[in-house]
């Protein structure tokens, strides 16, 4: 795939300026926002994704068109199971409502950051060493292993080892004042609760960009696609947390239908870690991935819908147990 360096200057300043549109939106009136914004906003965001890859259909050919939607669908249900952390982290860390877009819109851009991190460091990788892939392609299996056994302890990221680390050692204060991450109270420095929810939404965001660079490096290994995808993505997620996130928990087999996609490409990867090598072993289409991504998630979304009023009322049932919990 041939990008012209004027496509990377003009892909990278709408992502800067969709950036700074947001913080200057959140910044100049923090509030917690309405349905139908969030809809209006995560509208513009998805059509803006379908037409960048129908411009790369057009442009740069069916292959890669097909390439960018397949990661782009991925990426962005791996996102959407990952807000169900986020929403965890908010709930444990008692974040107030109208501070919520702004902790979310700094995860946003550390994700961002991390996630350009990784995908350079793959794409290097990828170009030096062809045996990458097979490591890519364990990982994805292991990685879907571990997605589909933890629903039960998704709990425990709002308290991971940095953050129990700065709840030990620094010295913290109760009192919210904004996106503010210390307040001075005296001759002191206090870190407040702000300073804890970005440090779990940071640390966070590094795992999941653990999980999803190698998954969409499994689909394409272009890494204008890779960016592109990650970047459409990740812009409508701060709108999507506000508009789903009282229903994720009703999307009780989500983290299992990612598993098998994260199987599947895993296999998918190992398949053509051992084409390199010589091995003569059947080629898995971009189309048929995207079949198999699109029919999976499709189902098990199906499937959660039809079975949510039953697990609810198990949950309701549960001693101590409540549909929110």
């Amino acid at each position: 795939m041939n990008v012209s360096h004027l496509e990377w200057i003009i892909t990278l300043g709408v992502t800067v300026a969709v950036l700074l549109f947001d913080v200057a939106i959140v910044g100049r009136r923090p509030h917690e926002p309405s349905v139908g914004e969030c809809a209006l906003y995560l509208t513009i965001y998805v059509g803006l994704a379908a037409a960048f890859g129908f411009f790369v259909w057009t442009y740069h050919g069916s292959q890669f068109g097909l390439e960018f939607f397949a990661g782009w669908i991925t990426e962005y249900s791996l996102s959407a199971d990952n807000l169900l952390l986020f929403v965890i982290i908010m709930a444990s860390l008692a974040v107030p409502k109208k501070y919520q877009q702004q902790a979310l819109l700094v995860g946003v851009v550390l994700a961002l950051v991390f996630r350009g991190v990784f995908i350079g460091l793959g794409a290097v990788a990828i170009n030096q060493f062809s045996w990458v892939f097979y490591i890519f392609g364990a990982f994805l299996i292991y990685a879907g292993f571990r997605l589909g056994r933890a629903a039960a302890e998704d709990g425990e990221v709002a308290e991971s080892r940095p953050v129990r680390f700065a709840r030990r050692y620094l010295t913290t204060t109760d009192r919210w004042d904004g996106l503010k991450l210390y307040v001075k109270h005296g001759s002191k420095r206090l870190m407040t609760p702000m300073f804890l929810v970005i440090l779990a939404l940071g640390t966070t965001d590094i795992v999941f960009a653990l999980d999803s660079i190698p998954a969409i490096y499994g689909l394409t290994s272009q890494p204008y696609l890779v960016f592109t995808a990650n970047v459409f993505a990740l812009m409508g997620l701060r709108q999507l947390y506000f508009l789903l996130g009282p229903l994720l928990n009703r999307l009780v087999y989500l983290s299992a239908g990612l598993a098998v996609v994260l199987w599947f490409i895993g296999v998918k990867q190992l398949l053509h870690a051992l084409r390199l090598s010589g091995v003569s072993v059947p080629e898995i289409p971009t189309l048929l991935s995207l079949g198999v991504i699109v029919l999976t998630l499709v189902v098990t979304t199906i499937a959660s819908v039809v079975s949510s009023p039953r697990h609810l009322h198990r949950c309701d049932d549960a001693p101590g147990g409540s549909a929110a919990s």
